[in-house]
């Protein structure tokens, strides 16, 4: 990039509302990167900004003059973090929050992307971009160098005719990406993938960034064998950090009379989640919200909340969201509501949860989960 993207203030960026700890940071190596490498390009119009952090891409975009940015962040925290950073950079208004879709990428001249985990997420966003965007579109999409594979340039390369990539630079690299081939994209546009789980009969439905896609993980495998014991008195419930909304739809399937919400900070999630009580006739009893943990919730609210709570954000093995959900459910939990929750048994949350809930007891246990139901004092 010029001079002036170079001086762009990347220390300013917080992570707020994200968990924020010392290792932990709003801005990496891959950021700078794509940023020297998309150079004035970003200053056309068209721009487009997908799986930006905290801000660190779009902004430094903006302060080069780019104006009307469209941007797609898949966690809502991420959303709130670039505004909160925007405000404070006095870049407010220089972008807009698009869904991914079609409106998200049409007649776009650059993308830059900050490249996926997962393989199945890059797929869908490349055949987006290789459908919608303009013929002559250049995707920057980079990434450090421990999260970035050769199986990526393949799925680059399926619906684009050249990827070109970088010299790695601080543990980073870029990837430029042109000459897209819609009619490859058509073909290979599957989102979201529908599959039958045999075990539990359920459909589930997956679009890319969504964890474990269609299939059940082990760990809410595991807690689905004991959920008909979870407070069967139960009327309302909430699956918490929902991901393809397995568990809510479970629930509304097993107990006709109960009112589910499915929340999760993922947009992949919650549309994956929605498809999937669709496709288990039960969309009518499941609400889906995206929310930050239970911020949209009101006190005292839930009976029953379940949790799988994940133990890494990004790469960082760090659980100050799993005590920030446990915290959650506590508020929202009514008197006598219970939380069950399917955690790595070596993370030994059970302090951690009757602190943030109350007692805690064991309902289950193999080599490598623990489920635990928490009940609110009355």
């Amino acid at each position: 990039m010029t001079s002036a993207a170079s001086d762009f203030p990347y220390d300013r960026l917080r992570r707020r509302p994200d968990v924020e700890a010392p290792n932990l940071f709003a801005a990496d190596a891959a950021d700078r990167l794509l940023a020297d490498i998309a150079g004035d390009a970003v200053q056309q119009p068209g721009l487009v900004v997908i799986g930006d952090g905290y801000g660190a891409l779009t902004l430094a975009a903006a302060a080069l003059g780019a104006r009307e940015i469209r941007v797609h962040q898949d966690a809502l925290t991420g959303e709130r973090a670039l505004d909160a950073n925007a405000a404070e950079l006095e870049l407010a208004g220089t972008y807009e929050h698009r869904p991914l879709d079609e409106t998200l990428v049409r007649g776009a001249r650059t993308v830059v992307l900050r490249l996926p985990r997962s393989l199945d997420a890059l797929q869908e966003i490349a055949t987006l971009i290789a459908e919608h965007a303009r013929a002559d579109v250049v995707v920057y999409a980079g990434g450090m160098l421990k999260h970035m594979t050769t199986a990526m340039n393949d799925v680059l390369g399926e619906v684009f005719g050249s990827v070109e990539a970088s010299l790695a630079r601080q543990k980073a690299r870029v990837l430029t990406v042109r000459d897209p081939h819609p009619a490859a994209a058509t073909v290979l546009d599957r989102w979201p993938e529908r599959a039958r789980d045999t075990a539990t009969g359920l459909w589930v439905c997956a679009h890319g960034a969504a964890f474990a896609g269609t299939s059940i993980d082990i760990g809410t495998r595991f807690l689905l064998g004991v959920l008909d014991a979870a407070v069967p008195e139960a009327r309302t419930a909430i699956d918490l950090g929902c991901g393809t909304g397995v568990i809510a739809s479970a629930l509304a399937v097993a107990r006709p009379a109960l009112r589910v919400i499915a929340t999760d900070q993922s947009a992949a999630a919650v549309a994956s989640a929605a498809a999937t009580a669709t496709a288990n006739g039960v969309a009518e009893r499941v609400t889906v919200v995206r929310d930050d943990g239970l911020s949209s919730q009101p006190d005292a609210s839930a009976d029953l909340v379940v949790l799988n709570p994940p133990f890494h954000i990004g790469g960082a093995v760090h659980t100050g969201i799993a005590h920030r959900l446990f915290a959650d459910a506590g508020r929202v939990l009514a008197p006598g509501g219970e939380l069950w929750t399917v955690w790595n048994s070596h993370l030994g949350y059970r302090a951690a949860l009757e602190r943030a809930v109350g007692p805690t007891r064991q309902i289950a246990r193999n080599p490598k989960f623990t489920v635990t139901a928490s009940r609110k004092p009355a």
